[in-house]
């Protein structure tokens, strides 16, 4: 099922979803997050073995997008949540491509896949700091496993930029691509995958995620409460107001 925001193909048992936003850099809304969610936790297994997720425009996504975070939010699991605790509990594997730039949560999506390409000049930005806000998506637990605690801490408290190598030498990374080719790369590896026998494939996800599982779904509820406190708080507001007010000059 295709949707206006998420273009969804299924070709030799890969499923390839493509945020397709490309007048909002695929910045993440409501809309688009449901349909991720609805597509991850409801994919056929009977004939699909991978899952491929990407950004249309040769640009991975520019994150969430701050009009929802300025808008009323009901308790609970926000959108964005719910399409992260549903790849979290995905036992095919899910390779990302990215092409341009990730940020905020298109980072932290990343660490809930289980292969991540990038063009070798794509860039990558955790900017929850200086927009008044905290780690989400399990950053606060995952992100230091991943690269090790003092590039974790660099990443998340300063916000600042970091490159395609700089995040494949800290391992946060599966491999690089020529620009352009990314997604052809991790088709590639999803053809691969969808070719091995599916049900050992699919065990042997489970017990590498088997411990994880319910501390990352623990560090999600964690986050949220603070995450939710962070949205209101002045230091928020006052940098969405200063985004829009650049952005609109």
């Amino acid at each position: 099922m295709t949707t206006k925001s998420v273009l969804a193909d299924t070709q030799q048992g890969v499923l390839t979803l493509t945020i397709n936003r490309p007048d909002r850099r695929n910045a993440l809304d409501i809309a688009t997050y449901l349909a991720l969610a609805d597509q991850v936790s409801n994919v056929d297994h009977k004939t699909v073995r991978a899952i491929v997720l990407t950004g249309a425009n040769n640009y991975f996504t520019a994150g969430n997008d701050l009009k929802d975070f300025q808008t009323p939010r009901p308790a609970g699991d926000s959108p964005g949540l719910r399409f992260l605790r549903s790849m979290v509990d995905c036992d095919l594997p899910i390779i990302a491509a990215v092409e341009g730039s990730a940020i905020g949560i298109g980072v932290t999506m990343l660490q809930h896949c289980d292969f991540v390409y990038a063009a070798d000049n794509a860039n990558f930005k955790i900017p929850f700091v200086p927009l008044g806000l905290c780690p989400e998506g399990a950053s606060s637990l995952l992100l230091a496993q991943i690269v090790g605690p003092r590039r974790a801490t660099e990443w998340l408290l300063r916000g600042k930029p970091f490159t395609a190598h700089e995040a494949y030498e800290a391992g946060f990374l599966t491999g690089l691509s020529r620009p352009g080719e990314t997604l052809a790369h991790a088709q590639q590896v999803a053809t691969e995958l969808s070719s091995l026998p599916p049900e050992a494939l699919q065990l042997s996800k489970r017990m590498l995620k088997h411990s994880q599982r319910p501390k990352i779904h623990e560090t999600f509820d964690y986050e949220l409460g603070l995450f939710s406190q962070r949205l209101k708080s002045e230091e928020a507001q006052a940098a969405f107001a200063g985004f829009f007010k650049a952005k609109a000059g």
